[in-house]
């Protein structure tokens, strides 16, 4: 009895490291939406949507489809509009840059993506999509949700649109549409084989070809029921299309096919999450009758057939002393301004291992202030600490720690009759309430902020320290929300504006993240 007893310990000890070191869903727990992915060989590639920020459409690489890096943007700078830098009132919260495409033909990388912000369809090709450089073109107008696609022959195409979904014909320089080309519905009502109910209509266009037929993707949320996987085949480019649900499961959809180099198929979709965002899944694909067949008995899976995630840090988000070796970036790729920066009042070089953000102009308003650098929050709990020099600031300044969303929460030192104060603002309820203020007699102070996502808690709290290793929780928990007017999970972010006179600055010591909070 005792020896059965021990096997049976052992099978079950099995058991669990098996499933320990398997790859678990979500594969990101973090705000990577719209996903775009190709494989090129032994490595895949991902483009995401990151709206607003400052380089956008992120570029990522991984060599098992689970532990990714960062390697580049495919741009800087989108469009210098005032909604993109922040200028005369304007913002562009939730639109800049949307859903893109990614693809590699004859030996370079396309990626793809369009914009309400410019109203124009953008462009950006490589020869190294590690390193770059990218070439930016674009042109009119902009295409919804497009999935670019070069066929066998040689041709390029669009296919773009909601509901009823459309097709052009670009040039093979993709400079343009192809002179005489029409627009061409394939579908005229996309959303059909999920109901007629309404909600949202079919979009999220990603194409593939799979032994001679072509299989279009797209994502629709059928009135009363959950985000849904929607696929259509056809045996021509051009149709005639049939389609069916593919998916319907946790509200996992909008994404595309990737196969593996030993040929196994996963689909690679997103999950609205709450707070810390739309976060990425895999679900295994078999093929049955000509058709992707998504799930395990049509659900997603807990784990997956792939190695285990080694963890967000360093590669996705990552702690930052603002010490900068020779030839470094100024800035790694896991940092991006919230809007067009002003790059004349940033530094890493006057003052050596910290990051100064200096006030150039009068703001009315956190949301339409320049220059603060975030990165992503990450699940399901995560925090960001901070150390900073306010002994510079100016009378209206305040600096220092922030959840950027709408309903944001702000962490920072203000200078008022020309006393330092920390202070906590809570926007959690939709409008900004402030927590009493506690004065500052030093100069160096240390912010904190705990974030907590799991099963969607989406609950955050402060704290302040004189000392950094003493703290003191401040202001009431921040309920986090996931708004559509910002359309993004919640980021870390370091700021500082002016509000009555230019020319104050904070020095920021360090940012750091852990992917734990406190007990």
């Amino acid at each position: 009895m005792k020896s059965y007893i021990f096997v049976l310990f052992l099978l079950v000890a099995q058991c669990l490291l098996a499933q320990t070191q398997s790859a678990q869903n979500p594969v990101i727990f973090a705000d990577v939406p719209d996903m775009a992915m190709m494989r090129v060989g032994d490595t895949y590639y991902m483009s995401s949507t990151t709206m607003h920020m400052s380089p956008g459409l992120p570029i990522m690489k991984s060599k098992d489809l689970i532990n990714w890096q960062m390697v580049g943007y495919a741009y800087d700078t989108l469009t210098t509009v005032d909604a993109m830098t922040l200028n005369n009132g304007k913002s562009t919260y939730g639109r800049g840059s949307w859903a893109s495409s990614i693809r590699y033909h004859q030996g370079t990388y396309y990626v793809t993506t369009f914009a309400q912000t410019s109203g124009r369809t953008h462009i950006y090709t490589t020869k190294d999509i590690e390193k770059g450089p990218w070439k930016a073109s674009s042109f009119q107008p902009s295409y919804h949700d497009h999935t670019l696609f070069f066929d066998d022959d040689g041709r390029v195409y669009m296919i773009y649109g909601a509901g009823k979904l459309k097709m052009i014909e670009l040039n093979a320089d993709l400079s343009g549409l192809k002179p005489g080309t029409t627009e061409q519905v394939l579908i005229e009502n996309a959303s059909l084989p999920s109901g007629t109910g309404g909600g949202l209509p079919a979009e999220g266009s990603q194409l593939f070809k799979v032994n001679g037929k072509y299989y279009l993707f797209n994502i629709s949320w059928p009135r009363g029921g959950m985000r849904t996987v929607l696929i259509h085949r056809a045996d021509k480019i051009t149709g005639p299309y049939e389609g069916k649900v593919a998916l319907q499961d946790l509200g996992v959809a909008q994404g595309g096919l990737i196969d593996t180099p030993d040929g196994q198929w996963y689909a690679y979709l997103f999950r609205d999450f709450g707070a810390v965002g739309r976060i990425p899944y895999l679900v295994p694909v078999k093929w049955e009758d000509g058709w992707p067949v998504l799930g395990v008995n049509g659900k997603v899976p807990e784990t997956l057939n792939l190695p285990a995630s080694t963890g967000l840090i360093p590669e996705l988000v990552n702690s930052d002393e603002f010490k900068r070796k020779k030839g470094a970036p100024a800035l790694p790729l896991v940092w991006q301004w919230n809007h067009n920066p002003d790059n004349s009042l940033w530094s890493l070089k006057a003052r050596k291992g910290y990051l100064r953000l200096q006030t150039g102009r009068i703001d009315t308003s956190f949301f339409l202030a320049r220059n603060t650098l975030t990165q992503r929050t990450i699940g399901p709990e995560c925090t960001g600490t901070t150390a900073l020099d306010v002994s510079k600031l100016k009378e209206g300044d305040f600096a220092g720690l922030c959840l950027l969303q709408k309903n944001y929460g702000l962490l920072g030192v203000k200078v008022s009759n020309g006393q330092r104060k920390i202070v906590m603002i809570n926007a959690g309820s939709g409008k900004p309430v402030e927590a009493p203020s506690i004065p500052l007699s030093g100069t160096k102070v240390y912010f904190k902020a705990e974030c907590n996502f799991k099963d969607k808690k989406d609950v955050a709290n402060f704290f302040y320290s004189l000392d950094g290793k003493s703290w003191q929780p401040i202001g009431e928990q921040l309920k986090m929300s996931y708004t559509l007017p910002h359309f993004m999970g919640y980021r870390f972010g370091l700021f500082n504006y002016a509000t009555q006179q230019v020319g104050g600055y904070a020095d920021f010591d360090y940012f750091r993240i852990e992917d734990h909070i406190s007990k």
